[in-house]
């Protein structure tokens, strides 16, 4: 876990600016006049009033979240497909698929939702006229002070289907692009390499399979949150006053973070599979 924890803070702080644009995008509404052009245009305002540090701004919530994000999405993923493999260890794509949703509704219950939602505040934070949280601990003592507890937990719904779908999405393309290289030699061994791009198609998989979610998540999360009544009433809104287009705000931003994550998360994957299987025997 510590490999993937380190690993995974590693890859946000290359990727995280990535992850900035996306919501800032998604946050960005067609009603008023848009504030970005696109994406340079999004990095170009924010490096101009705020430096490049500007383009970092939430992520210290992922940094903290990154580790026990991973700890519950893996652990859940093998407690679940060990309870599912047939006699010779082998896990079809929907049971995969299966295994991945219970990972990703455990992830976003336990630490997705709350991390998710102290970044997405902190990113729109940053663009009102007086910016109020001084740093992570000070924005969660805020947030938590003005809006209780309730306040870190938005958008709960939109979150667990969110990573529910994305994580039944990529370990299901994962188990089945796996089956298809073993073939009928389970024990055939899967090079890094090949691992890593069977990573980042089932990450490109979940980026165009959710992104709409995605989308729905952020504004449950912004700070304009009160404005929809649920997650049906948000869908609603945005198809109606901003068009389905609107549904696919931070594609691109997204797919190139994404990609790259999965990818480098299922290549440490098997190495850490292989350690908690020696502290846990799972086998």
């Amino acid at each position: 876990i510590s490999t993937r924890g380190i690993a995974g803070g590693i890859e946000i702080c290359i990727t995280f600016p990535t992850e900035y644009v996306k919501t800032q995008l998604q946050l960005d509404e067609k009603a008023n006049p848009p504030r970005y052009k696109g994406i340079v245009d999004c990095v170009k305002q924010t490096v101009r009033d705020h430096g490049v540090k500007g383009l970092y701004r939430g992520l210290s919530s992922l940094v903290y979240g990154s580790i026990p994000k991973a700890a519950v999405r893996f652990g859940m993923f093998e407690f679940l497909s060990n309870k599912m493999r047939d006699e010779s260890g082998k896990l079809d794509s929907t049971q995969g698929l299966i295994c991945g949703l219970g990972a990703g509704v455990a992830e976003a219950i336990v630490v997705v939702c709350p991390m998710e939602t102290v970044k997405v505040k902190f990113i729109h934070d940053q663009t009102s006229a007086n910016p109020k949280y001084r740093g992570f601990f000070h924005g969660v003592r805020e947030i938590v002070r003005t809006q209780g507890l309730k306040g870190t937990y938005q958008g709960l719904t939109a979150t667990v289907l969110k990573q529910g779908s994305n994580q039944a999405i990529r370990f299901y393309v994962m188990t089945a692009l796996r089956n298809w290289y073993k073939g009928d030699n389970p024990q055939k061994t899967i090079n890094p390499l090949v691992t890593g791009v069977f990573g980042a198609v089932a990450g490109a998989a979940s980026v165009f399979g959710n992104t709409p979610l995605d989308v729905i998540k952020t504004r449950m999360q912004g700070l304009e949150a009160h404005k929809y009544k649920s997650t049906v009433d948000c869908a609603i809104k945005i198809m109606k006053h901003e068009g389905p287009a609107a549904f696919y705000k931070g594609t691109v931003p997204r797919l190139g973070r994404v990609c790259m994550d999965v990818a480098i998360v299922f290549i440490i994957y098997e190495e850490v599979v292989k350690v908690l299987n020696k502290v846990w025997k799972t086998d």
